[in-house]
């Protein structure tokens, strides 16, 4: 062994400079896996690794500031710098063109809402628990008299994304997060983990699979739902997810190489065996069954029970508002997943195709209840890249109550949408259970980022409110927000372009809802609790 290595380091440096391209033109020859190499070797390399970085030499050198998608340099700028507690102003107005079609243009009044020097959001009051807190106007589950309706603290929360698909100092960052800010946490349908555990109230997410609440075989086990809804108190909804934005109507495979004993024992599934998720549910089958199945979890829970879906055809949504208003049952609040949304993998034909983008989807289906009279019974929540000021308002004006965030929630601990999400090496380690990789989160430094991120949303939503006038975003309306046509002289209201106008909130003012004894979230001395 020793006479080879000399043998080796015997050989000159430069020999090998020649040797090894060599080596690998010959290789690329006679390959014939890969045309490039093959026709152009050695060279033929160079393409594949640029190939390789291509989304980065994009998003940092070639793009510019407002061209990228899914989110554009100026919108993850705004978000990173708030989630840091750094400048994220603006100088020299703005850099977008405001004619163009389909901009947002929200309408101030002529005199803002004025609020007294006692106010929690007022100026003044930075210190006050309350400052940056805008609970839902709506108490979920009170309309069909649930045993433990819930207000939530905010409406602005953290979407379905399941342990397993992010990491679990991701989801302890967020959930500890959520809990100083406030905001609940959805669980996606992955199952309550121990990383949900950290404070924050949490909305159990149940897909086809039924993990965490299932036999070995996928079947659904309600005993499995009551004992852990009683064991974990803090988790207050119940969301049946039929179907999501990125892949509606399209199921899953947990691969057997990804299921560890933690993820297996969090699952309730086998290890060792590739676990399928089917497109559809096994406890029911047509809506009036689903409508059954949701008054059999909320009477054995106690807890309001609600449904997620990504809209596409209307008949089942017709027929879901028909039986509700016939019977009086039915799910307690409607997430409304836009096309546009998603934070793991899908297939593109999914992804950029199937299902509508967030505001057809949402007004469609928001018509339909509001013709039977429903949408004062059910909170609605819209989720779909509404993370960003502008946007969060238009969806309050549309008829949402709460919104969800999902990749911007991400970005305020880190991402930097690399869109690696469904390879198992997101850099960030958030989108991953690579160890290494994961191992760069600290959660308490990550929780106090997002929880800053949360803050100053509310903040920037808070301001706008007051700007059109109005104290809490309930009472924002179709007319108050205008959208360019595109043709520079010619804009129109969205009560004009969807058709409809939003029914009106009972509001009383923000101390009645923080004084609401289902008030959710962190609990502050002198508080009424539940």
């Amino acid at each position: 062994m020793e006479n080879v290595v000399s043998l080796f380091a015997a050989i000159p440096f430069w020999v090998y400079l020649i040797l090894i391209p060599v080596i690998i033109a010959i290789r690329d020859v006679l390959q014939r896996k890969h045309t490039i190499q093959h026709n152009f070797p050695l060279v033929g390399h160079f393409r594949y690794m640029l190939e390789t970085i291509g989304p980065e030499l994009r998003q940092y050198i070639v793009a510019n500031n407002r061209e990228e998608l899914p989110f554009n340099r100026r919108q993850r700028s705004w978000i990173y710098a708030s989630s840091k507690k750094e400048n994220n102003y603006q100088g020299f107005g703005t850099d977008q063109n405001m004619q163009e079609a389909g901009y947002v243009l929200i309408k101030p009044a002529m005199l803002p809402f004025k609020l007294d020097s006692t106010h929690s959001h007022h100026v003044k009051n930075g210190n006050d628990p309350h400052h940056y807190t805008i609970p839902s106007a709506k108490v979920i589950g009170e309309f069909h008299n649930r045993k433990r309706p819930y207000r939530p603290r905010s409406i602005v929360n953290v979407s379905a994304m399941s342990f397993g698909s992010l990491s679990s100092r991701a989801i302890e960052s967020l959930n500890k997060g959520s809990f100083q800010f406030g905001n609940y946490h959805n669980t996606g349908e992955g199952g309550l983990s121990p990383y949900h555990k950290f404070g924050a109230d949490v909305v159990f997410n149940m897909g086809t699979s039924y993990f965490g609440v299932r036999d070995h075989d996928g079947n659904f086990v309600m005993e499995k739902l009551v004992k852990m809804t009683q064991l974990n108190p803090f988790v207050r909804l119940i969301e049946l997810k039929l179907s999501q934005g990125a892949k509606p109507g399209k199921g899953g495979v947990l691969p057997a190489s990804k299921i560890s004993a933690e993820i297996a024992e969090i699952r309730g599934v086998p290890i060792g065996k590739d676990v399928v998720s089917p497109p559809y549910h096994s406890a029911f089958s047509n809506v009036k069954e689903m409508i059954d199945f949701i008054e059999a979890m909320a009477a054995a829970t106690g807890l309001p029970v609600g449904i997620k879906s990504a809209v596409g055809k209307t008949d089942m949504w017709e027929e879901l508002a028909d039986l509700m208003a016939e019977t009086g049952k039915g799910p307690d609040f409607i997430t409304i997943d836009g096309g546009e949304g998603g934070t793991g993998a899908a297939p593109p034909s999914f992804a950029d195709h199937v299902s509508l983008p967030l505001v057809f989807a949402f007004s469609t289906v928001y018509k339909i209840f509001q013709k039977r009279n429903l949408t004062d019974k059910i909170t609605f929540i819209a989720s779909g890249k509404l993370g960003l000021p502008a946007q969060a308002v238009m969806a309050f004006s549309m008829g949402a109550d709460i919104i969800n965030v999902a990749r911007e929630a991400m970005m305020s601990i880190g991402c930097i949408q690399a869109q690696t999400c469904h390879t198992n090496r997101c850099p960030t380690g958030i989108a991953t259970n690579n160890k290494w990789l994961e191992a760069g989160i600290d959660p308490t430094l990550k929780s106090e980022r997002f929880n800053s991120y949360m803050s100053t949303l509310a903040k920037e939503i808070i301001e706008i409110t007051h700007a059109t006038g109005y104290e809490h975003p309930c009472q924002f309306g179709m007319n108050d927000i205008d959208i360019s046509m595109g043709d520079h002289n010619k804009t129109i209201t969205l009560a004009d372009n969807y058709g409809y106008l939003k029914t009106i909130v009972p509001y009383s003012g923000i101390r009645a809802l923080l004084d609401c004894p289902h008030l959710g979230g962190r609990k502050i001395p002198g508080e009424k609790t539940v």
